[in-house]
């Protein structure tokens, strides 16, 4: 057979925890290293070896405990430099022709290197072996990752393996990569052997205990076997291309018209936010990821959340990096999910050429810059990282000005960040020095940062605001309408603009002083925002144009002054006629001009959304449970209107009660908007009549009344402000019955009707 090497080790791992298809994915230590050399020119095998590590206490079961002190106890110690103990070559208890110990795993690495080259020496066949397992876990997810974790230097040999499975399955198609094991492949070679109690298919044991110590000698044994027989006739087996584990994480850019397959990707969750890529590759030391695979995931501000998306060569490395899930980096424990490639492309797909270029250039340390003036040159980001005198320290950027990218709006305003290349760590390690050092008048934060980084934050300052938009309001889409107030009304209310939040209408009466008595009864009116806060503004009904003007006059920015808080505000005070301040509490708003002014333009007056709660169209019908007929024809037609006769324009009332102005076309149910006034009800929406009653006033229908309400009281509670007496709205003919299935009505005064008749529909509350 042609061979690439000289030798194959047959190696073997085990843990203080978990074997078989589960070996190292509980974090645990290692504790036992078994390998035998394969002469691929003779076809011979070599002397079986055992290395012994004792763990960290606390990671052993009391049976592995006892068995490593007494390995220890009865080794003999040569050198203290070494930390290491070799006992004599014979068997031992486990069936390994030679057995040593180690008390650490850089001890047990270095002294597995030792006596590897010893041997290879001493056989005098060649020089060049390769390693040679059963599956990848053994060199994937338990040396690297361990190794890594402690930050050891693992041998050149672990870089570099044979999966045994993988050129088993050449001969043998249709195995199974996952069930496959070393005594499948023997009895399908027809190698006799004696299967353990664990690997046997009939046992139902459980795969997270650990493996006793025989059995990875005998796991040795067997896989010399399968590799002599695969090297004979009739297979004349060649080694293919060897496994091999990336050294370090390559940086590089990602095109968003890029395929990126969705089983090749994960979602890293709960990172340090100073992590970067080089830590996140640590994290999955030993398993590929791609070039530039590495994202960090921002926030909507522009900082790390704590996830990232990893992408990996293959699925079967990305399978693997499933199995660290909740491992540890430092002392916090990582969450490992599947992920998309769309999410990956999402978080470092590029398509600017000047990033391309700016991140072509390789083995490059990148640092991100954070509250950089607008006024920002390259000269004074060059001259940042300058070294000072008293330090010998220094930092230079790699490229000049051409290291060194501005982050900025599409339309060029420069938003404050910027990324710097290093040509090496120590000099990135120096800048970070600087951070919080002023730069100008302002202090610069300082990042290590990552090409997906780059990326990311060029992507959404150029697309996308940080911070959505909020959607168009609903007035936005229907017809153009002016709703400005003429500027010929009577300025008789009076606006207050500033108030403190904590303030109540008894505050706002105190601070009115001697103008209490001209204000109309339940003329203040508090303007409340979407989330039904007060706002700060407030508008007031007087009962002159003349009170209100010396009212503004005298009161305009004095201080107001709170029961509940111990904050005071000055509060400015402006004359407004009552058809502005219905503008106002329907949703609209007015110039921040002196309402004295009436040349303001549209553009100065715009609308907001409703200050409510909830937005929405009145319904064009409302259904009623069927009750009998207690209504004229007319009053029942009035309850529905038509879809049509919904939209409707506001009626003008009475003077004293302008809510709303008389002109303003409205095609919302805008009164559920008004916060007052006080004792009212807040929900209440009005709808046409197709024609007139025959009796004055109007009529409101209460459905739903609980069965344990006080009748008369409460209904005259909650329309006692309305003008007129309360005892002439109630029917006495309905006074009363409020039993179950009984619809209570009463009538309202002129305030409610204009020719063609008005209703109120109570159903909203």
């Amino acid at each position: 057979m042609t061979a690439q090497v000289d030798y194959l080790v047959v190696l073997f791992t085990a843990t203080s925890g978990a074997s078989g298809e589960l070996l190292g994915s509980d974090e645990k230590e290692l504790v036992q290293l078994v390998w035998q050399l394969v002469d691929l020119k003779n076809k011979k095998l070599g002397k079986v070896n055992e290395l012994l590590i004792k763990p960290e206490l606390s990671d052993l079961t009391e049976e592995q405990e006892k068995e490593v002190e007494d390995v220890v106890e009865e080794s003999v110690e040569e050198s203290v430099e070494e930390s290491v103990e070799e006992s004599v070559e014979e068997k031992t208890g486990s069936g390994a022709d030679c057995c040593f110990t180690a008390i650490s795993l850089e001890t047990a690495l270095d002294l597995f290197h030792l006596q590897l080259t010893n041997e290879v020496n001493s056989a005098g066949a060649g020089t060049s072996l390769c390693l040679c397992t059963d599956g990848q876990l053994h060199v994937r997810q338990v040396i690297h990752p361990e190794a890594a974790s402690k930050n050891l230097l693992v041998p050149d040999c672990f870089y570099s393996f044979y999966d045994l499975r993988k050129e088993f399955k050449q001969h043998f198609p249709t195995s199974d990569l996952k069930t496959l094991n070393v005594y499948t492949m023997a009895e399908s070679l027809s190698i006799p052997v004696d299967v353990p109690t664990m690997w046997d298919s009939s046992a139902t044991l459980d795969p997270s205990t650990a493996m006793p110590a025989e059995v990875a000698v005998q796991q040795v044994q067997q896989m010399g076997s399968v590799v002599l027989a695969l090297l004979s006739e009739p297979f004349n087996h060649s080694l293919s291309d060897a496994e091999r584990v990336n050294e370090k994480f390559e940086s590089g850019t990602c095109s968003k018209m890029e395929k990126v397959c969705d089983n090749t990707v994960i979602r890293a969750r709960g990172l340090p936010w100073q992590s970067s890529d080089q830590d996140i590759a640590r994290f999955f030391r030993g398993l590929n990821i791609a070039k530039g695979g590495a994202a960090l995931c921002l926030n909507a501000q522009g900082r790390r959340n704590g996830e990232a998306l990893v992408r990996f060569v293959s699925e079967e490395h990305r399978d693997l990096a499933l199995q660290r899930h909740k491992h540890h980096m430092g002392n916090r424990y990582i969450e490992v999910y599947k992920a998309t490639g769309e999410d990956f492309l999402k978080i470092a797909g590029g398509t600017s050429n000047e990033v391309a270029v700016f991140l072509s250039r390789e083995d490059q340390i990148i640092v991100r810059m954070r509250g950089l003036p607008f006024t920002a040159t390259h000269e004074q980001v060059l001259f940042f990282f300058s070294p000072e005198d008293e330090l010998k320290e220094t930092c230079p950027v790699s490229g000049g000005k051409d290291g060194i990218l501005f982050v900025r709006y599409p339309d060029g305003r420069p938003t404050g960040d910027a990324f710097v290349l290093f040509a090496c760590e120590e000099h990135a390690q120096c800048a970070l020095k600087k951070h919080k050092e002023l730069l100008g008048k302002r202090y610069i934060e300082l990042f290590k940062s990552t090409a997906a980084e780059v990326q990311q934050v060029l992507n959404r300052y150029s697309s996308a605001p940080l911070i959505p938009v909020a959607p168009a309001p609903l007035m936005a889409m229907l017809p153009t309408m002016s709703l400005l107030p003429s500027p010929g009304g009577i300025r008789d209310c009076l606006r207050l603009r500033g108030l403190p939040y904590t303030a109540s209408i008894e505050d706002i009466l105190t601070f009115l002083g001697e103008f209490t008595h001209d204000i109309r009864p339940h003329g203040v009116h508090m303007v409340l925002n979407q989330q039904g806060r007060p706002s700060g503004d407030c508008f007031i009904q007087m009962t002159s144009a003349e009170r209100a003007l010396q009212a503004s006059q005298r009161l305009h920015k004095h201080i107001m002054t709170t029961q509940r808080g111990q904050n005071s505000r000055y509060v400015e005070v402006f004359p407004c006629s009552a058809e502005e301040m219905g503008l106002v509490l329907m949703g609209g708003s007015l110039s921040h001009m002196h309402t004295h002014t009436h040349t303001r333009s549209r553009s100065g007056t715009g609308l907001s959304p409703p200050p409510c709660k909830s937005r929405r169209l009145s319904p064009p019908s409302y259904s009623f449970a069927p009750a009998p007929p207690i209504l004229p024809t007319e009053a029942a037609a009035a309850l529905y209107p038509p879809f049509g006769q919904v939209l409707l324009a506001p009626r003008p009332l009475p003077p004293g009660h302008p809510y709303y102005p008389a002109s303003a076309q409205i095609y919302m149910n805008y009164t559920a908007y008004y916060p007052s006034p006080p004792g009212s009800p807040n929900t209440l929406g009005f709808y046409p009549s197709p024609s007139s009653l025959s009796s004055p006033g109007g009529l409101v229908r209460m459905p739903s009344l609980t069965y344990n309400s006080n009748g008369v009281k409460d209904i005259m509670s909650a329309m006692q402000g309305y003008q007129g007496p309360t005892e002439s709205l109630l029917s006495s003919s309905l006074i009363g019955q409020s039993s179950a299935g009984d619809t209570p009505l009463m009538s309202l005064p002129a305030l409610m009707t204009k020719p063609g008749g008005q209703y109120l529909d109570l159903t909203l509350l």
